[in-house]
């Protein structure tokens, strides 16, 4: 079949971390890539709007909100995310940390590799450079209180400023782009507005838009955005046909060709699309037994602390320090300012491993004190005197996605977790709990969790990892090391599903580094030139 028959060499499904950096890296190689995302592309004044538009903020297109923020619930986990041209970039808070020593020798996959880190290393290297990886200079009073908690816990010699893809520069001044010759858009300093994870539209934040998808534009990669991916089937010779639908309009479904597929459509949207193709499509039966499986939360908690009124901790990125309570445990502070919905999401601080038990005492805690929630959800300038702590850990735990059928619509299926026999997945970590209540009692403030979390049983987690996880063959993995599907050739898989192991901090560094890998090991299309690979300047790590 000759290359006019395909409409891509390749096609690359999602825009987030995985789909951004295979993007430019093969259309620098000479490939004629198409990369299509469900989410559209978001103007600085959507980002604007979306501040005061639930519309223009959340992301469920059949009701009429075609923002970027979600928040999935499934029996055990709660995912939040982002969709749009830039996927999870957008509501990204920027953290670059690279991983621990203990993720490159997990059981989980030391055995595919001599030595993974370094085969990462320079590919770390290269994602922090792209990414404008920094040290924030900025520490303010929410690092000062993270600080003392840090103290208090006996662990003040692990804090510290936390890497970001932030560019800093001179607060709100406009210069042209200081990371790629040139060849990027201009950049403004960060205003130190605490509203990173609603999509930064003033020039600051690293996202994707501003470095791997500017340039794969320009490199000649064409984006689709509000294109979503319903079905792939591999041709009868070669390459693959994927049908292409609108998210939210009612038009006539749309197919393209490609000698290559590369999904990167984030955990949740590329387990359920595989699934979907082998399991009620038939399109991709040799899909791998495996696939579903080993799916991890990264072992998250999410905690807060409301301080005292007249308390302004809003000034810094959202997440500027860290430290490690312990040696499995990772905890980062984040200035949540804009995310209104943050003050529904809030309840008394309640310990117990027993989900039953803890829902109910905390129930009872709301309504034995119920003026106390009130004031909490009525709070004058809530989101200027809230700390909020993710908590992570490396500790192993796992999930299996499956297709269900509704109870009640029995004709639709959806994602639904299970928890294989001996796994769970916390919802509660004692020590999560411990940090924010060190915390209230070092500044004064109260301790908080997540109703989602102490109510709903559920692991509430922005960095939900594995589900197509790489393995030495289907019995033990749905891709091989060079990150292509066992049984269907040319078809692959870059995003974190297929990390198998947690890694217990913020995994952006860690996926851009393993597509950069990736992209490097597709076979480059016959008679191109040597490619050219666009590279940043890195960062000083201190200004």
């Amino acid at each position: 079949m000759g290359s006019q028959r395909f409409d891509a060499d390749v096609l690359v499904i999602g825009s987030g971390f995985g789909g951004a950096v295979t993007s430019l890296r093969l259309a620098e190689a000479g490939h004629r890539v198409v990369l299509l995302e469900k989410g559209s592309r978001h103007t600085d004044e959507d980002l604007l709007r979306a501040r005061k538009d639930p519309r223009a903020y959340l992301w469920q297109p059949s009701l009429g909100m075609r923002g970027f923020f979600w928040q999935r619930i499934l029996r055990h986990v709660a995912v939040i995310g982002g969709t749009g041209v830039g996927g999870g970039s957008i509501v990204w808070a920027g953290v670059l940390l690279e991983p621990p020593r203990a993720f490159y020798r997990d059981g989980a996959w030391a055995d595919l590799h001599d030595d993974w880190e370094s085969e990462l290393a320079p590919h770390l290297a290269t994602a922090s450079a792209m990414l404008g990886r920094a040290r924030t200079p900025f520490v303010g009073t929410m690092d000062h209180h993270l600080e003392d908690t840090a103290r208090a816990m006996g662990a003040h010699s692990t804090y510290g400023p936390v890497p970001v893809a932030i560019h800093f520069g001179r607060e709100g001044v406009t210069e042209p782009d200081p990371f790629f010759d040139g060849a990027g858009p201009e950049r403004t300093g960060c205003r130190l507005c605490g509203e990173c994870l609603l999509g930064c539209p003033y020039g600051a934040k690293n996202q994707l838009t501003r470095n791997y998808l500017w340039l794969a534009e320009r490199a000649g990669a064409r984006i689709e955005p509000e294109s979503q991916v319903t079905e792939i089937a591999p041709l009868a010779e070669e390459g693959y046909v994927v049908t292409v639908r609108h998210p939210w309009r009612k038009e006539p479904t749309r197919t393209l060709r490609a000698r290559r597929v590369v999904v990167s459509a984030g955990v949740l949207d590329t387990v359920e699309l595989l699934l979907r193709c082998r399991d009620e499509l038939g399109t991709l039966p040799n899909l791998s037994a495996r696939l579903g499986e080993s799916v991890r939360t990264n072992s998250e908690a999410i905690t807060a602390v409301l301080h005292e009124p007249g308390t302004d901790l809003s000034r810094g990125p959202t997440i500027s320090s860290d430290f490690h309570p312990d040696d499995v445990t990772h905890v980062t502070q984040n200035r949540y300012m804009g995310g209104w919905h943050m003050r529904f999401q809030l309840g008394p601080l309640v310990d117990g491993h027993r989900p039953l038990r803890r829902a109910l005492a905390t129930l009872a805690a709301i309504l034995f004190g119920p003026l106390r929630q009130a004031r909490t959800l009525a709070g004058r300038k809530l989101l200027e005197r809230l700390t909020v702590l993710t908590v992570m850990q490396s500790t192993d735990n796992a999930l299996r996605l499956r297709l269900k059928r509704g109870r009640f619509l029995r004709w639709r299926s959806h994602l639904s977790s299970e928890l294989p026999h001996g796994a769970a997945v916390p919802s509660y970590l004692p020590i999560a709990n411990a940090t924010a209540r060190t915390m209230a009692e070092v500044t004064g403030g109260r301790a908080m969790n997540l109703l989602g979390e102490s109510v709903g049983g559920l692991s509430v987690t922005a960095h939900v990892l594995g589900g197509a996880v790489m393995g030495a063959d289907a019995e033990t993995g749905v891709v091989d090391t060079n990150h292509e599907v066992f049984g269907h050739p040319g078809l692959y898989v870059v995003d974190g599903s297929v990390i198998p192991a947690n890694l217990g901090v913020n995994p952006s560094l860690t996926i851009t580094a393993m597509a950069e890998r990736a992209a490097r090991l597709v076979p480059p299309p016959p008679n191109a030139e040597p490619a050219i690979h666009i590279s940043a300047r890195p960062v000083p790590e201190t200004r």
